[in-house]
């Protein structure tokens, strides 16, 4: 196995994966990278190239983490308030059927 070329392979679909906010391209990733990055490492010694390539990944993954991490407190926010203005759409929704019955 190409490590390098595995490396950079991983490397290019966790950025794709990051950037178009593909939460089950990246789930999928980083199952992958967990299997396959210990069998990279038990190959034995990393070549500068290979070292290179698995700093860029761990960059590409903290970033990962990190926009996935901002979409979760987004969505929690958003739920959030969602639940704070429930009575306000409930009454809206209420008042708009009656309108829309003449009652």
């Amino acid at each position: 196995m190409d490590r390098h070329k595995t490396l950079l392979q991983l490397a290019q679909q966790l950025s794709a994966a990051t950037a178009a906010s593909d939460w089950a391209a990246l789930a999928a990733i980083n199952t992958l990278m967990a299997s396959t990055l210990p069998a990279l490492a038990a190959q034995g010694g990393w070549t500068p190239a290979e070292r290179a390539a698995l700093a860029a990944l761990r960059e590409l993954h903290v970033a990962a983490v990190a926009k996935v991490d901002s979409a979760t407190a987004e969505t929690g926010q958003h739920l959030s308030d969602m639940m704070n203005n429930r009575e306000g759409w409930l009454a809206y929704a209420l008042d708009s059927g009656n309108a829309a019955t003449g009652t």
